[in-house]
């Protein structure tokens, strides 16, 4: 049965770093340099978020373990951990927090019983600090998964916002389309308009009615049915991509709202896989990616 002990006190973390000398696992290296705490304990140190394995707080015993790794013990209190596994933290820092979202999951709502992006990425924080939150600096689709970036405070977030073309250097996507386009690499230029009634965005008849969408694609591999496409995106339109996209007769796959008709994996086929910008605060060029799904590859890869 685990054990309900809860360990740690109130007061500074008190966190102590340590590496192993040969290849070992998780358990029996906590067992060594915890001794002479007793093995349930620390089975429920483990059990409860005092153990992170390179940054990343682990609860799994059999974590195999190299001198390259450093194991980390909180003696006053759990890690913080992200909740409910559909975000994952690419990187954090004092000002930032960039995640991975997964496909369905809202970027922010109003229903503050709803799990969004920012709801669970609050929980997480909080856990460090209960006066913390989460400030959003762009959202993603709905169903599209990838790369987001987070603010730990008003004026980061503001800053990015308000100057969110100085600072972004690149937003590229991956997009599996129906069909595969005659030209292998083309920019589309169209000017987009959203009717705020039925929530859809359309090219706009003339260009003094809609806003400037550029968008730049490449094919990076096709079958018979579809087209993995590498997609780069210049101005940040509501549904830029999908609406682009439909409009030259290659709607995203799985994109029912402007003209889908396959759906090979159950889910809108669009992911932010890479984005680099320039901290806001610091000035360092970073750069992030979310792995491209396999089952996107997949798709191309099959003529079923």
């Amino acid at each position: 049965m685990r054990s309900n002990k809860r360990h740690g006190k109130k007061g500074p973390n008190q966190i102590f770093h340590y590496s192993p000398v040969e290849d070992t696992t998780l358990l029996p290296f906590l067992y060594t340099i915890l001794a002479p705490k007793s093995k349930s304990d620390i089975k429920s140190m483990l059990a409860h978020n005092h153990v992170a394995v390179n940054g990343q707080p682990l609860t799994q015993f059999d974590t195999p373990l190299t001198p390259r790794d450093k194991v980390s013990v909180n003696f006053t209190r759990p890690f913080a951990v992200l909740r409910g596994g559909q975000l994952h933290i690419i990187y954090e820092d004092k000002y930032l927090v960039v995640v991975e979202k997964a496909a369905g999951l809202l970027s922010m709502g109003r229903d503050t019983n709803k799990k969004t992006a920012h709801s669970l990425l609050t929980d997480y924080l909080k856990q460090k600090d209960s006066r913390a939150t989460a400030y959003i600096c762009h959202r993603l689709d709905q169903y599209t998964s990838g790369i987001i970036i987070f603010a730990k405070d008003p004026d980061t977030q503001r800053e990015l916002r308000y100057n969110w073309d100085n600072y972004i250097r690149e937003r590229s996507y991956t997009a599996v389309v129906e069909g595969c386009p005659e030209e292998e690499r083309q920019e589309l230029r169209h000017y987009l308009v959203e009717n705020n009634n039925n929530m859809m965005v359309y090219v706009a008849r003339k260009p003094d009615e809609g806003r400037l969408a550029v968008t730049r694609y490449h094919v990076v591999q096709a079958n018979a049915y579809h087209a993995l496409l590498d997609v780069q995106i210049f101005t940040g339109r509501k549904n830029q991509i999908r609406v682009q996209l439909a409009d030259i007769g290659h709607p995203v796959a799985g994109d029912r709202k402007y003209g889908g008709r396959t759906n090979p994996i159950g889910r809108l086929m669009l992911h932010n896989h890479r984005l680099a910008l320039v901290h806001p605060v610091t000035g360092e060029l970073l750069r992030f990616e979310a792995p491209i799904p396999t089952s996107f590859r997949k798709v191309v890869q099959s003529n079923e």
